[in-house]
């Protein structure tokens, strides 16, 4: 199980995503793209894919932020 912001998976972040009711958008290369309408408001969120490489911290954040999901909800 992931450890405050390390050790985060792809696998794991997009698991996280699709139980707050992200989908799918689109795929640019090794970037997934999610989507979801959160009160009239358009959320847009890019998860890297590099195999089973964990995601590095600080791009974790970006995503935490991009999604708007609070950070209490992700650890």
């Amino acid at each position: 199980m992931p450890r405050g912001l390390f050790n985060w998976t792809f696998d794991e972040v997009v698991e996280v995503l699709k139980e707050r009711g992200f989908r799918l958008n689109y795929t640019n290369g090794s970037h997934y793209y999610y989507i979801k309408h959160v009160g009239g408001e358009l959320k847009n969120v890019c998860v890297p894919f590099h195999g089973k490489k964990v995601i590095k911290p600080r791009t974790l954040k970006g995503i935490i932020l991009q999604s708007g999901i609070p950070m209490s909800e992700w650890l």
